[in-house]
């Protein structure tokens, strides 16, 4: 990363809680299209932001060690650069001792070998960098004050070290890259089993952004590793990537998938309800995905998805004036213009979900937020000025859902109606 900040000049990135501010970005030159790196640095980087570092962690949040998968190297499941993959566990205790829940991390995809081999030298490419301890907050929290419905569950994030939301297959010897997401996610899953999940009696399987793709792709084959008496679910956090076009009417994030499906030999990986009557990149988005998913799954996402806003619909090659500039920074700057063209990518979303939303067992909490990830960081989990929906903050949603309490399908009004978001303003 200091060689990077080094060539880009110094980027300080801050997160002020209170106002949901990051300071002093300078994305035009941070995510320029020169670089190729827009969709792999701008995720971590973000996602840093909209997650906790150990850095900014709450005083009194819960810190986790790191796991690394020992017996994973034999099996070839590795991260880019063949280091070990790991994961953060926490004990579950109570009524929640045989109850897990599987976060998956975010944190973007690498599309070609350049991003790839510059991936392989940070924490999403490399176990050497992973940090050694992690908070644990939102939906991860061991208090019941923080995370109502899961705090006393065995509590695991998964780290993110393939580039490929754990799914690809494949390597390149000669850049020295190894594709092995999907085996990724079988030995830690098989790590987890080995220390007690098998005998789970319930399980959720989750993750944020990437992760929460992930958590959409590998949903079915979480829920066929436990026995039918085991309730099993899948939560899906900022992981709704829409195949949508740009503000150039060009296809950003399609043409950028295409190559992180076809460079990491994720083909074979996909569900193949899906790939039996579409292309490989359309089976990695999830709108092509959700209506097939046998097991239970919830999707969380912010309409206006900052994540979305700024990388897929206007990255700097879309809107090379920076017309967009100042709008992706803060939605309160806006055009008219522009938030008619946002309220397009909300119908969309909307559309997207229609068929899924009409089946009882799935849930939804769609909010008018300019947001991403809202699962892993407190202030938009469970506290007393969260994001709310007819009165229900997200925690309290998705443990409804899960419990089978209520029947969730939660759809916001359009921006700007909603009082309650933490709109995330970048400065």
């Amino acid at each position: 990363m200091g060689k990077f900040m080094g060539f880009w000049g110094v980027i300080f990135v801050g997160f002020l809680l209170s106002k949901w501010v990051v300071n002093s970005f300078e994305f035009d030159e941070f995510f320029d299209n020169r670089t190729e790196v827009s969709f792999l640095e701008s995720m971590s980087l973000l996602e840093s932001v909209y997650g906790v570092s150990a850095a900014a962690a709450p005083p009194n949040a819960l810190m986790v060690g790191l796991t690394l998968v020992q017996g994973a190297a034999a099996k070839g499941a590795v991260c880019l650069d063949g280091t070990l993959p790991g994961y953060h566990l926490h004990r579950g205790f109570g009524t929640g001792a045989n109850s897990w829940l599987i976060q998956l991390e975010g944190g973007g995809w690498c599309n070609n070998i350049r991003t790839c081999v510059y991936r392989k030298k940070t924490r999403r490419g490399s176990s050497t960098y992973f940090e050694k301890i992690i908070p644990f907050t939102g939906i991860l929290s061991n208090k019941a004050q923080e995370n109502p419905d899961f705090f006393n569950w065995n509590r695991v994030k998964i780290r993110y070290c393939d580039g490929a939301s754990f799914t690809g297959d494949s390597e390149n010897k000669a850049a020295g890259l190894q594709f092995r997401g999907q085996r990724i996610w079988l030995a830690a899953i098989e790590d987890l089993m080995s220390k007690g999940m098998r005998n789970a009696n319930q399980a959720l399987l989750s993750g944020c952004s990437a992760g929460g793709l992930a958590s959409i792709l590998h949903c079915d084959e979480f829920r066929n590793l436990f026995p039918r008496s085991t309730k099993v679910k899948c939560l899906s956090d900022a992981g709704l990537f829409m195949d949508a076009a740009d503000v150039s009417g060009g296809r950003t994030i399609r043409n950028f998938f295409a190559g992180v499906v076809s460079l990491q030999g994720v083909q074979r990986n996909l569900p193949r309800t899906c790939t039996n009557h579409l292309d490989p990149t359309s089976c990695f988005f999830p709108q092509n995905l959700i209506a097939n998913i046998r097991t239970p799954l919830f999707i969380l996402n912010a309409a206006y998805d900052s994540w979305q806003v700024q990388e897929s619909l206007a990255p700097p090659t879309a809107d090379p004036h920076g017309n967009w500039r100042d709008c992706k920074m803060n939605n309160a700057r806006c055009s008219a213009y522009q938030i008619q063209f946002l309220q397009g990518f909300r119908a969309h979303m909307l559309n997207a979900v229609k068929g899924f939303a009409a089946s009882r067992q799935s849930g939804l909490f769609i909010n008018s937020c300019f947001a991403h990830c809202q699962s892993e960081r407190q202030d938009t989990w469970f506290a007393d000025d969260s994001p709310v929906i007819g009165n229900k903050a997200v925690a309290i949603a998705v443990g409804d859902w899960y419990f089978d309490r209520a029947n969730i399908k939660a759809i916001d009004c359009a921006y700007p109606c909603d009082k309650t978001c933490h709109n995330l303003v970048f400065r």
